[in-house]
Order: structure tokens, then C-alpha cells, then sequence
């Protein structure tokens, strides 16, 4: 005999369903304001992003990808693009040459520059101005106390 559900109950239900409309809806509604200004996506804007913040806007892409919540087949699409576009190159890592790293160009921090703007605006509209400051920490609080598990989850892969 199995042990039965443990359901949730009508609070709980109310934030998994809030919690899973932000996780789904926002992502799409970051990626519509991305596309329609900038003609990339959110996850694109994220990876070029995070080569923007890396030093000498350099990183391999085992680790890219798993700061971008990716798999590596599909960064590599993205960064076959970003060359294309003259934005990234790759090349071995010359330290062990097992990795590639990828550096984002001149022209690709120019088309972070570009994208930023309005996407710190929608992210701003859309995430911290319906909070007030002690709803953000404790909105920060309480993702960091998910957050944490879930990475672990994905790094042991």
C-alpha cells in the first residue's frame, strides 16, 4: 500500500499557481520587449548578458551554459548566430583545450548596451515596482531558499 498524496492545501495551491505563472508568463513577456526592440530573446539577452559581467567578457561555455540554465547543444546554436551577427567569437581554451570559450566583441557589449535599457525597464515594471522594498527582501529571502536546491539539482546534473 502507498502512502497517500499529500496535497496541497488552498494557500499553498494559490502560490505554486503564482509562482508558476511568473515562472512561465514573465520569461515570455521579457522575451516579447527583447523581440520587438532588439530582435533577440530574453535567453539570448541573458547570455550575452553574463559574457558582459564575465572578465575580459570571456567563458567557457560548459559554464555559460549552466549559469544560462542550458544545455550545451543549445548554446551553441545561439553562439553559431552571435558569430554570425559578429557578436561573440570562440576559440580552445588555452589552458585546457577539452573547453572553448567564448568572448563577446565590441559589438556584441554594443548590442548589450542597446538591449539593456529597456529590458532593466520591463524587468523593473514588471518584477520590482508592484513591491515595496521589505516585499523585495523577503521575496529575495524566500527565492534564495529555493533557488539553492534547485541549482544543486541541476549542477548534479
Amino acid at each position: 500500500m502507498t502512502d497517500p498524496a499529500r496535497w496541497l492545501d488552498d494557500d499553498q495551491q494559490n502560490l505554486w499557481q503564482d509562482l508558476l505563472t511568473v515562472a512561465i508568463a514573465l520569461p515570455a513577456l521579457l522575451d516579447r520587449q527583447l523581440q520587438r526592440d532588439e530582435g533577440v530573446s530574453n535567453f539570448e539577452y541573458s547570455v550575452m548578458a553574463r559574457l558582459s559581467m564575465a572578465g575580459a567578457q570571456t567563458m567557457r561555455l560548459s559554464e555559460l551554459a549552466l549559469l544560462s540554465n542550458s544545455t550545451l547543444p543549445r548554446l551553441s546554436k545561439v553562439m553559431t548566430r552571435f558569430e554570425r551577427q559578429g557578436w561573440v567569437t570562440r576559440r580552445p581554451d588555452p589552458d585546457n583545450g577539452r573547453y572553448t570559450l567564448a568572448t563577446l566583441t565590441e559589438a556584441g557589449l554594443d548590442k548589450v548596451r542597446r538591449c539593456a535599457p529597456g529590458h532593466v525597464e520591463e524587468v523593473r515594471r514588471l518584477v520590482f515596482e508592484p513591491l515595496t522594498a521589505a516585499q523585495q527582501r523577503h521575496l529575495a529571502t524566500a527565492l534564495a531558499r529555493i533557488a539553492g536546491p534547485v541549482r544543486e539539482q541541476l549542477e548534479a546534473g
